[in-house]
């Protein structure tokens, strides 16, 4: 993450989500630069794509990007955007920044691989706890819950960043719709790991991950 330089980086954004993607990539995540094309690959989609750096940086530790297009992020002809962009960037699943995004299209990745007899791929996407403000999440959760779709999982990095917060928390959100959920040390990488591949037969699956304040 050191080599990318420049304004706008949106650091905590960042810096937050580093340790969930670190994990899901090198121990839970059934995708390589070998499988991006591949029907059955996980997909991972990174709906707090307002601060990708610690995204861009695990892509290129897994052999996804090569390492000289750090030193270029951000720049005007650089592949490597302060949004990602699914056209431009290896293994990257949605173009992504605009908050609220991420997880309508998860649901819907969900439901299509569902519809094609894909049983197998599962769907990930992360979301900061303040894109829980936005209505069009609330309606994925409703949705997803009530259909049950068991290959989707959601990650919500909590660094105290959201306006309004959620009564009884932001896990209790999730189970009211029907959803497995846990919440977990987001810096804790063997938390993570159990929470990430805890068993929610039937039902998809939320882990909170809390990290530091975002204003400390």
């Amino acid at each position: 993450m050191s080599l990318m330089t420049g304004d706008e980086k949106h650091g905590p954004a960042a810096t937050s989500t580093l340790d969930v993607l670190w994990v899901l990539y090198d121990r839970v995540l059934r995708v390589g630069p070998e499988s991006v094309e591949e029907a059955g690959r996980d997909r991972f989609l990174l709906s707090k794509g307002h601060g990708p750096m610690a995204y861009y940086a695990v892509l290129v530790a897994k052999g996804f990007v090569p390492e000289e297009w750090l030193s270029d992020f951000g720049a005007y002809e650089s592949r490597l955007g302060h949004h990602p962009d699914r056209v431009l960037v290896p293994g990257v699943e949605i173009g992504s920044g605009s908050l609220g995004h991420g997880l309508p299209i998860a649901v819907g990745t969900a439901l299509g691989l569902r519809a094609q007899g894909l049983g197998e791929p599962a769907v990930w996407t992360l979301v900061g706890d303040a894109e829980l403000d936005e209505g069009s999440n609330h309606e994925a959760i409703a949705f997803a819950g009530a259909f049950g779709l068991e290959r989707l999982h959601t990650v919500v990095v909590d660094n105290l960043s959201a306006t309004y917060g959620r009564a009884g928390g932001i896990a209790a959100r999730f189970e009211a719709a029907g959803w497995s959920t846990v919440t977990v040390d987001g810096r804790d990488h063997e938390a993570l790991f159990e929470a990430f591949t805890a068993s929610h037969p039937g039902r998809p699956h939320a882990v909170v991950a809390r990290v530091e304040p975002k204003f400390e």
